[in-house]
Order: C-alpha cells, then sequence, then structure tokens
C-alpha cells in the first residue's frame, strides 16, 4: 500500500507502507549509523518521532530482542529507503514488517531518505505526518504540534532492583528513560541497580542510603521537567556521588543553575566524535538529542569534560563543588564504557 510523509512545509513524499497501519504526527528527526537500529527503535528518547535511518538498507539482521534497549517501540514512526524482508542472522527471530505490525509502529519505506535529511539540515527539526491522504491533512494542526510529557509516559511506574551477582555498591537510578544497557554496565561492576520512577521524592531516594545515583537519559526538552529538575537539585547537594547520561546529563546542568540550548537538528546516531579535554582523546559515541549546556552559562564549580568535535558543543560535565560528573552520550563502541569505571571510582573515593 502507497503511504505518504507530509512535512508541515509542504513538502511531500511518496513511498510504501510496512509494518502497522494508520496515521501519525511527530517531529522528524535523522540518526545515522550502518547498524544498530534495533536500539534506536526500542530507544526511549525517541518518544514522540519519527526516525528518519539514513543508511539505505535497514532490516538485514532481522529481530532480536536481547539487543533491545526496552521492552517497547521509543519512535512515534519510522522512514527507510529500503526494508530488509528476507534478513540473514542466526539470531534473528523475525523481520522488521511482522515486528512493527505485531507493536503498531507506523513505517514507510521507498522513501528518498537522503533528500529528506537535507531538508532537515537546512531547516533544522520539522513536523510531519505519515498519511494515506495527503490531500486532507491539517497544516496548521501540523505546524502547532509539540511534544510533552515524555518523560512521564516512558518512566517506570514502580521501583524495582537488578541485583548484581557479587555486589559491591547500592546505586539508585532515576528513570527518565533509561536504557538496559545502563543497567547492564552498572551490575558487571558490582553495583545492584534499585530503579524509581521520574517523580520519586528525593527524600525517599536518600532514605535508601545509595552508594551512588544515576540520572538516566530520556526525552523531550529537559526544561520542561521543573518537579524533576528540583529533585535532581537536592540529590546534587546530599553528597552522593551522582552520575547524569545524555537527558540525565542537561537535567544536572539545570539543578546547578546553568543554561540549556537547541541545536538547529540535534546530535542522533551511532557515530558521533567527541573529545576528551583532558588526554584530547577522541571518542566515537552515540547519541540522540537536541538540547545542549550551553558553555556560556558556566562558572568556575563546573568544567566541560568532552566536547563535540564537530560543533564544539558540550558534552559532558565535571563538578568541582560536588561528587558528580555526566556526559551527553549514551553508548557507543566499548571503549567509551571508561566513564562507568569513573563512576565506580567516586563512589569507592566516597
Amino acid at each position: 500500500m502507497q503511504g505518504y510523509l507530509v512535512l508541515e512545509n509542504g513538502k511531500v513524499f511518496k513511498g510504501e507502507r510496512f509494518g502497522a497501519g494508520g496515521d501519525v504526527t511527530a517531529e522528524v528527526v535523522f540518526t545515522t549509523g550502518m547498524t544498530g537500529y534495533l536500539e534506536t527503535l526500542t530507544d526511549m528518547s525517541f518518544r514522540g518521532q519519527i526516525v528518519v535511518q539514513t543508511f539505505p538498507l535497514i532490516g538485514n539482521y532481522g529481530v532480536i530482542p536481547p539487543d533491545f534497549e526496552s521492552d517497547t517501540i521509543g519512535p512515534a514512526g519510522y522512514i527507510v529507503r529500503e526494508w530488509c524482508q528476507i534478513p540473514s542472522n542466526f539470531r534473528s527471530e523475525g523481520n522488521l514488517d511482522t515486528f512493527f505490525a505485531s507493536c503498531g509502529l507506523v513505517a514507510l519505506a521507498g522513501i528518498d531518505t537522503r533528500a529528506l535529511t537535507k531538508i532537515i539540515r537546512d531547516t533544522g527539526v520539522i513536523r510531519g505526518c505519515i498519511t494515506d491522504d495527503p490531500a486532507n491533512v491539517d497544516f496548521e494542526a501540523l505546524k502547532a504540534y509539540r511534544m510533552s510529557g515524555e518523560v512521564a509516559q516512558v518512566s517506570t511506574k514502580e521501583s524495582y532492583t537488578v541485583p548484581a551477582d557479587k555486589e559491591r555498591f547500592k546505586v539508585a537510578l532515576l528513570d527518565c528513560g533509561t536504557k538496559r544497557s545502563i543497567i547492564q554496565e552498572l551490575t558487571t561492576r558490582g553495583c545492584s541497580v534499585t530503579v524509581y520512577p521520574h517523580d520519586t521524592a528525593a527524600a525517599e531516594i536518600l532514605a535508601a542510603q545509595p552508594d551512588g545515583i544515576v540520572l538516566s537519559g530520556g526525552p523531550g526538552d529537559p526544561a520542561e521537567n521543573a518537579e524533576l529538575i528540583a529533585t535532581v537539585k537536592t540529590l546534587s547537594e546530599s553528597g552522593v556521588p551522582l552520575f547524569g547520561i545524555a537527558l540525565g546529563h542537561q537535567l544536572l546542568a539545570l539543578a546547578r543553575g546553568y543554561k540549556i540550548g537547541a541545536l538547529p537538528y540535534g546530535h542522533r546516531g551511532a557515530n558521533q566524535p567527541v573529545r576528551h579535554m583532558e588526554t584530547g582523546r577522541v571518542y566515537i559515541t552515540g547519541q540522540n538529542h537536541r538540547y545542549v549546556v550551553e558553555t556560556a552559562s558556566l562558572d568556575t564549580k563546573a568544567e566541560v569534560l568532552f566536547e563535540h568535535v564537530n560543533d564544539g558543543s558540550c558534552q559532558g560535565l565535571r563538578y568541582l563543588d560536588i561528587p558528580a560528573f555526566s556526559v551527553q552520550f549514551n553508548g557507543g563502541p566499548l571503549d567509551t564504557l571508561f566513564v562507568y569505571d569513573d563512576f565506580i571510582t567516586m563512589m569507592e573515593g566516597r
């Protein structure tokens, strides 16, 4: 069946539907990387967005549930140049079409993703609608669309604990849309992790006497989470070691009085280069965000830990008056995982 992507600027892309039926309206963003589409699809930081994959062939290694970052789909819609109908991988448990249909994800193939990506690069984040009938799109409603309340939608509703085999530390994880890989990296380092809903009071978290606190990544504009920012402020003043990741990095900066700005189209993909300011070494990271900490707003109580190689934007902070640091990236090659070791070292020195 034919389907269309209609952008708020009037541009229409014709494609072929696969996955679930129905219409969907959301922000249209692009993400780069040859692999990692399963992690992208199950990443809650893509909540409320139609994701465009820049790599032309998606689905060639199938659907592999053990690689999922969560139990649910993050994006509102999905667009590819071509999807592979016959995946080849011994771990595969199905193809994208069947998987999308079962979980209700609306998708389009056959779209000129190169041309679409160039539009997003030129205009910034743009709203769009996947539909069967482009003539009936309400452009006023499309232009007025905005995301809100995504953190509450993706956060756990009840706290739970994931124990470590050989417990060394107890870590509290404030869930703003966390990834399984964050929990896995902590438990493999001897941390039993208690995951808390985003609206948990700081007093409840501190009453459990954690050795450290992690602020997870998640979707949306960090400044919209006033109560969550207030909670993070209290946690940051407790003296408990704190580690912020992605959205958690931004929330911690806001809680400490620094400012957040918006990039035109953000950093999204598995191949974002960042420079470690202390060593000068460049690491390739996975990211999905539009908002960044404005370095001009920093004072003497914080210093830039990482910067983006392409645009010089802040990719991490170290706080000098509290035991805390944060990074904007949320994944990547194994050599970026030393940030978890740094968090362990911080807890050991408490």
